[in-house]
């Protein structure tokens, strides 16, 4: 029986594992333990989020709650430690690129163990992003390297001693989408299917410049007309957009199974959302992405995802577009079809 450690640091990491917990438990060969490195009492956990994926809550909590990177990685390299030392493991699956991420990784490798990257291969090749620091030391250890398509795929391989620990397994957000669409809610919001935007914002570098992003916001509304734009944000991101007075129309966080229907249905999506605008080219949908690279870049290639950065004369003329019907054609990318658990088991127990 393979022992499989599952270590999560964020709420996203969740909507990613929930696939892959399902296709270990259809396995006889192989058995799990699902990791969190936050506290038991995250806010952002909420009891919805577990319903809706239809997963269990972590067997285990690390409780390192801290803003300071450096104090993350040192504790849950230390609280992971011991979780280890009571519970023997064959292989470690860390999940993006987080600071608790890396710092299990880290622990993983100097007891021996075989560690797995899920997903492995992304870059920005800015060394200024600390998360990008996280993504090269990740996967430099990294045993297994499971890559969501062809340009992280190879990175991975380009950087790795032996091409052969490179997987392109595909994107297991797709998983979780194929697994849930028909489960889908719409929200309490009065919209109408395709006849609305949905705008997204979380980057701590958008909401700091405030200005930029009021001419930003002003922007994407006059180019949207009288077409709503129905913005669900939590926390800093709800507080600072609506302090800026504009005419969106704010709502709280949706959970998970609501917010999948407002961007599957929507007629298009602004985003600073790397996992957005992966749905939205599942999807179908037309999303436009306020950063100036992509950890993906076939949603841009292939997808439905265009990057305008942080410039507001950019996003309006791609809103003007999306509006008026004149999008790019868009299609799936390779192995982007809602099978990549199972393509990773298989790796995993072969």
């Amino acid at each position: 029986m393979k022992k499989i450690c599952i270590v999560t640091g964020a709420r996203p990491n969740f909507v990613k594992v929930a696939s892959l917990i399902r296709a270990i438990m259809k396995a006889d060969e192989a058995e799990y333990q699902l990791v969190y490195a936050g506290r038991e009492d995250d806010p952002t956990l909420e009891s919805s989020l577990f319903d809706d994926l239809q997963m269990p809550r972590p067997d285990v909590f690390l409780g390192v709650d801290s803003s300071s990177l450096n104090e993350i990685t040192s504790r849950v390299m230390a609280e992971f430690d011991r979780f280890l030392d009571a519970h023997p493991v064959d292989v470690v699956i860390v999940v993006d690129d987080l600071a608790s991420t890396m710092a299990a990784a880290i622990t993983a490798k100097k007891r021996g163990i075989k560690l797995a990257h899920l997903v492995a291969g992304t870059r920005s090749f800015d060394m200024n992003m600390p998360k990008e620091v996280n993504r090269l030391v990740i996967d430099a250890l990294s045993d297994y390297l499971f890559t969501a398509g062809v340009k992280s795929n190879s990175v991975a391989t380009r950087e790795q001693a032996e091409g052969s620990n490179t997987y392109m397994v595909g994107n297991i957000l797709m998983d979780a989408l194929r697994f849930n669409y028909q489960r889908f809610r719409k929200p309490a919001v009065d919209i109408e299917e395709e006849q609305y935007l949905v705008f997204t914002l979380n980057r701590r570098a958008l909401l700091a410049n405030k200005e930029n992003l009021r001419q930003m916001i002003v922007a994407m509304s006059e180019a949207a007309g009288n077409i709503p734009i129905v913005t669900p944000l939590r926390g800093q991101a709800y507080e600072t957009v609506r302090s800026l007075n504009s005419n969106l129309n704010l709502i709280l966080p949706l959970d998970y199974l609501e917010f999948g229907w407002l961007t599957a249905h929507a007629k298009g999506i602004i985003t600073d959302s790397g996992n957005v605008a992966e749905e939205a080219t599942f999807n179908g949908v037309p999303c436009i992405t306020l950063n100036s690279y992509t950890e993906h870049q076939e949603t841009v290639t292939i997808g439905s995802n265009v990057l305008v950065g942080e410039d507001p004369m950019l996003l309006k003329e791609a809103v003007t577009q999306l509006v008026s019907g004149r999008w790019k054609k868009c299609a799936l990318p390779d192995r982007w079809d809602g099978r990549t658990s199972e393509r990773i088991v298989r790796i995993l127990l072969s």
